[in-house]
């Protein structure tokens, strides 16, 4: 078996490993506005500043533990975890959607306020958001140079820019309850908040699962990397092709391919690595050459895995 692993993962740099004091603060700052934004949402009597408090939490947690998880990812492999422990990003990602559908309890809540409508501050409730659009926009601030250069910062950048834009809709929820003195806009605006969070989880929780499941990353044509190994030179057939997410910024790939004229050496391959890298985004290629003039690989039906 001939195999090749990428030595230079390009374009795949670690967030804490980079901006570990950014998502340190980036976490100390949501947490205490967390605290914050929670105890006046009760004083207030606001479902929309406690369902702002409980995204801003998920928000929290989820830094955290795509922190730990990217940590974790640089361990060494071990006789057990061969390839050591960058799958525990997707365990990250998966119980960040299911925290985040935790929270959409609050939505019920919010529908019993409607034919029980209570008193709201709206002077405390825009105070307290446009804090959060604060707190908010100077953490995606701290992530912002490295937006473009990693997928990781560019997640945290646009989740705690997006969240900037819910505070900025709860302060207009706070200054028309002032105004007007409808209270049933403070339900409102907690269900809308919730609707964003169940979008944003059924995308999140549909990515991790089939992470989890293995399937192709979004983006990777697996097709396209079929045409592309038939067209090497040499190449009579390709069978066993096989690609599945290693972590959620690294992708595997293992394949067979038919050389019947054999003898191509470790150039071919190291070049054949170097270019399903740059073409298609593959970290981790391993590939098998027969010659196809012995016995049959039990690997060759398609129906067998």
């Amino acid at each position: 078996m001939s195999g090749s692993h990428d030595p230079a993962p390009h374009g795949h740099s670690h967030a804490p490993a980079s901006f570990g004091r950014a998502f340190a603060i980036g976490t100390a700052l949501n947490l205490g506005f967390v605290a914050v934004e929670a105890a006046y949402g009760v004083i207030a009597g606001s479902m929309a500043l406690l369902a702002d408090a409980g995204h801003n939490l998920s928000d929290v947690l989820g830094l955290v533990i795509a922190w730990g998880a990217a940590t974790l990812a640089r361990r060494a492999p071990t006789a057990r975890y061969t390839y050591g422990l960058r799958s525990s990003s997707i365990l990250a990602a998966f119980l960040n959607a299911l925290l985040l559908v935790a929270i959409a309890i609050i939505a019920v809540e919010a529908i019993g306020r409607f034919s029980d409508p209570a008193p709201v501050a709206g002077n405390t409730v825009m105070i307290v958001a446009a804090v959060g659009i604060v707190v908010n926009g100077v953490t995606a601030w701290l992530f912002a140079s490295g937006r473009k250069g990693d997928l990781n910062i560019r997640g945290a950048f646009l989740h705690m820019a997006a969240d900037a834009a819910v505070s900025a809709g709860v302060v207009i929820a706070g200054f028309v309850i002032t105004r007007t003195g409808w209270s049933w806009i403070d339900p409102v605006t907690s269900l809308a908040i919730v609707a964003v969070i169940a979008i944003g989880t059924w995308g999140l929780l549909r990515d991790s699962v089939n992470m989890s499941l293995q399937a192709a990353p979004p983006g990777i044509d697996t097709a396209g990397i079929t045409t592309f190994l038939l067209s090497r030179p040499g190449v009579a057939a390709i069978h066993d092709l096989h690609v599945w997410p290693l972590s959620t910024t690294e992708t595997a790939l293992t394949v067979h391919l038919v050389v019947p004229q054999g003898g191509k050496g470790d150039g071919y391959v190291a070049d054949l690595a170097g270019a399903l890298h740059e073409q298609f985004g593959i970290d981790h290629a391993t590939v098998q050459i027969e010659t196809g003039n012995g016995a049959p690989c039990r690997l060759e039906p398609d129906s067998v895995i």
